[in-house]
This record gives structure tokens, C-alpha cells and sequence, in this order.
């Protein structure tokens, strides 16, 4: 089956879920049953009328987003063929691959690293360097194509970031960095693996030169899953991925609502120009205020075909942890005086869905009890927006799990398994929430991520 096909069966089943669940949610009404006849002001009071319409419509701060999901996924193709190289890599300018690290999992790191360095080779790739940025000696092998770079203790930034943000900025004080400012940084975490499908694409991308600034797609559940739960969960973040940031790149050139951490390429010179050196509050989601800050400033973004592989957390703490470290970063972003309104406008309303999490999810259940009559179209918008929420998780199984790989039966439990940890994701979503506005902001937490760690214990 060629991509095309797969693509139109994508959408097709995106079509149907839209469909049905519109008919089952009462989007669309088929029988005068289906309407609300009651008057909630004289039913529930005009204080409690209020209050249920506010909820019903808070529904909506998701809706830019959900806009950005559903046309990614249908006017891009969702199943695209292997990256094929545009150019020579042997006239592609220099590449620097750098990982940040803590250095609590030198094991990972050394791993990692000669894997990733051997995929590049195995790519044709011989103009680059790996380069770790540890604040721990991980002690790597002398190797020409390694660099580690130890962050000193003492060292500070002028705006006083911490955390990653710090180690960023000191690989780009002028007597540490070794790079031009026509180079290019592959951004990467400790346990992110390159595929020699994601390095052609990022050899088209810099061979291009169009664009400063780059990002793509990242699955999680490759080679062996650690917890299937977390996994699942993630799925939405394979459909994010191919949705909102493809399109919001392929079509904008522009983080409308900002991106991810890991798989960033950048070049050289435009990095040095926005810069990591953001205070305290630029260095809890340091990625998202680096976007923010590129796109105030005009640069120009664009989406990367070829994936990369990373595993989702080992432990539903770690994962209800690294949600909350995400809400509270990127409140800080949006809340940020040094990135202008109309730039973070997009991002904001995401961010406040999110934030009124609790309060949009409580509709779940006031809407059965409590039913309020609605104009037929907020109905449907309603509806559309969980049905293509509730899609997002089917098809990150379908673009992450291989059914050759897995077999017809385990590849449709996986479908089911990621349906079914939707209530689940939507409880620790919640707790993240609360957890997020009433814990401490600035506060950096790394999640486990050496399987190998958990096999000793």
C-alpha cells in the first residue's frame, strides 16, 4: 500500500470518527429528542445558568489548536515515503549534533552517542561533530568526531539562567564555541536517537538554507516500551507533532504555538542572536521562550521530514512531573514581558485550555446533569473538538506502532489501549494543573531515562 492510499484511509477514518461521534454526542440531531427544552434560567437560577454556559464555552480556548490538528493531519500527507536526499551530504555545511545533559546517566549518554554518531556515518554524513554539554563529567571516549564540553560551576550568564538554558548559553560564549555562524545545531536530549531517515532530512533542511530554524516529528514507541501506559498517552503527541507543528511550519514558517525541546536544528548565527541567556523565567520551558523570542525577532521556521525515537517516561510520576514542569514554563513564557502579545497570542490560548483544564473537563459530567440548550452549531463544535482529540491518540498508535512489526491483533489492542487511557491521561492532566499553579515555578525536574537503571534495581 503506497502512502497516498494510506493517507485518504487516514482521513477517511478521521471523517468517520468525526461523524459518528457527532451523531452519538449530539452534534448533530437527527430526532427532536436530541434538543434541550428546558429554560436554564428559571431550571438552574441565573447564577447557575451562568456558571454552566461558562464551562460549556470554555470548551472553545481548544480550538485554534484542534483547527491547526485536523488540517495538518488532512492537507499534508500523513504517511509520507523515506526521505530522499536532495544534494550530496558531502556538501552539506558543517553539522554540530549537540546533547545537554546533567550527566546523571553517563551510561545512556556514551550509548547514545556512538549509536547516533554511527548513524550519521551509515547516512554518508562526514562534515560533523557530536558535542555534550554535561554539568557532570561523563568522561566520553577521545574520538575527532566527540566533543564534551563541561559547564564550570561557577560559571553564570548575564541574565542569570538556569538549568539547560545555562549549559545552552555557555556552548555560545566566544571561547567555547568552535563553530561559524553559517554551521548548524542538531539539538537533541540524552536519550533522543537519530534515524538515517531523520539525518536526510535534516541534510535537505540545512542544504536548503531557507529557513534558520527547524523541527520534526519524534515517536516513542520504538525498540522495546518501558510502560505502555505512558506510551499510549503520548500517541497524541506523535499527532501534535504531524498536525499543529507541520502545519503551523509547512505553511506559516512561523511557532505559533511554540515546539518541542529536542530535535531543533538551528544555525549558528541566528541561535547567538536570539540567544538562551533569558533569566529564570526563560529557562523552566527554555525551548518555548527561544521560539517566542526567534519569532519576535522575524526569523523564519520550517518542518523536517524523518523521525527520531525517544521513550516516553518510565513512571506515571515521572510523566505527571514532566507535564507540569511544561504547564508552568510555559505560563512563564506567556506571562513574559520580553515576548510581545501578538506573538504569543496563539500560544496563550493554548496555554489557558490547558490551565482550565478542571474546569472544561467538568462538562463531562454537569452536562448530563445539568443539560443547557445550545445553538446547534456550539453542539457541533463541541463535538468536533473531542472527536479529533479522541483521533489524535488513534492515529499516534497508527504512525508509531508498526503493524508488520506487531501483527494485526496486538496492533489493534495498542488502538484500543491508547482510547482507553484517555481517562487516565485526562486525571493526570488535571493533577498536573493543580500541582503546576500551586507548586514552585522555577524548578527544573529530569525524568528517569535509562531503561538500564531500572533492570539493577
Amino acid at each position: 500500500m503506497n502512502s497516498h492510499t494510506k493517507h485518504l484511509l487516514h482521513c477517511a477514518l478521521l471523517v468517520v470518527v468525526i461523524f459518528v461521534f457527532e451523531i452519538f454526542s449530539g452534534g448533530i440531531k437527527i430526532d427532536e429528542n436530541s434538543f434541550t427544552v428546558l429554560d436554564p434560567w428559571i431550571e438552574y437560577g441565573q447564577m447557575g445558568a451562568i456558571l454552566l454556559y461558562l464551562l460549556r464555552f470554555l470548551t472553545f480556548l481548544t480550538l485554534p489548536q484542534v483547527l491547526f490538528n485536523f488540517c495538518g493531519l488532512i492537507f499534508y500527507n500523513a504517511f509520507p515515503e523515506k526521505v530522499v536526499l536532495k544534494g550530496s551530504p558531502l556538501l552539506a555545511p558543517f553539522i554540530c549534533i549537540r546533547v545537554v545533559t546533567r550527566g546523571d546517566f553517563p551510561d545512556l549518554v556514551k550509548t547514545n552517542v556512538l549509536r547516533n554518531m554511527n548513524t550519521c556515518l551509515d547516512t554518508g554524513l562526514e562534515n560533523f561533530l557530536i558535542e555534550v554539554v554535561t554539568d557532570k563529567a561523563v568522561n566520553l571516549a577521545h574520538h575527532r568526531r566527540i566533543r564534551e564540553i563541561v559547564v564550570p560551576k561557577e560559571y553564570k550568564t548575564r541574565t542569570g539562567a538556569l538549568f539547560k538554558s545555562r549549559a545552552l548559553q555557555y556552548c555560545l560564549e566566544d571561547n567555547v564555541n568552535v563553530l561559524n555562524d553559517n554551521d548548524w545545531i542538531v539539538h537533541l536530549d540524552e536519550e533522543t536517537l537519530l534515524t538515517e531517515n531523520s539525518v536526510r532530512g535534516i541534510i535537505n533542511f540545512v542544504l536548503d538554507g531557507k529557513h534558520p530554524f527547524g523541527q520534526g516529528l519524534i515517536t516513542y514507541a520504538n525498540e522495546n516500551v518501558v510502560n505502555w501506559l505512558t506510551t499510549l498517552a503520548d500517541s497524541f503527541r506523535v499527532s501534535d507533532d504531524m498536525g499543529k507543528l507541520r502545519l503551523q511550519f509547512k505553511l506559516f514558517h512561523k511557532p505559533l504555538f511554540s515546539w518541542k525541546g529536542s530535535y531543533v536544528v538551528t544555525q549558528v548565527g541566528a541561535e547567538r542572536q536570539v540567544s538562551f541567556d533569558n533569566g529564570v523565567d526563560g529557562s523552566v520551558a527554555e525551548d518555548c521562550f527561544f521560539a517566542m523570542r526567534a519569532f519576535a525577532q522575524g526569523f523564519t521556521f520550517n518542518f523536517i521530514e524523518g523521525e527520531m525515537y525517544e521513550k516516553s517516561p518510565f513512571t506515571l510520576l515521572d510523566f505527571l512531573q514532566q507535564r507540569k514542569r511544561w504547564l508552568q514554563g510555559i505560563l512563564l513564557v506567556v506571562h513574559s514581558k520580553m515576548i510581545p502579545f501578538k506573538h504569543k497570542l496563539l500560544l496563550g490560548i493554548s496555554v489557558y485550555s490547558w490551565v482550565t483544564m478542571p474546569l472544561s473537563t467538568s462538562n463531562i459530567v454537569f452536562a448530563g446533569l445539568y443539560p443547557i440548550p445550545c445553538p446547534n452549531l456550539v453542539d457541533f463544535v463541541c463535538a468536533f473538538i473531542a472527536a479529533v482529540n479522541i483521533y489524535m491518540y488513534v492515529f499516534g498508535v497508527i504512525k508509531s506502532f508498526s503493524l508488520y512489526r506487531f501483527g494485526v491483533v496486538k496492533f489493534m489492542a495498542c488502538v484500543l489501549g491508547a482510547v482507553c487511557t484517555i481517562p487516565v491521561n485526562v486525571v493526570i492532566e488535571n493533577i498536573a494543573v493543580v500541582w503546576g499553579l500551586v507548586g514552585k515555578k522555577h524548578k527544573f525536574y529530569v525524568v528517569q531515562k535509562d531503561v538500564r537503571v531500572l533492570e539493577t534495581v
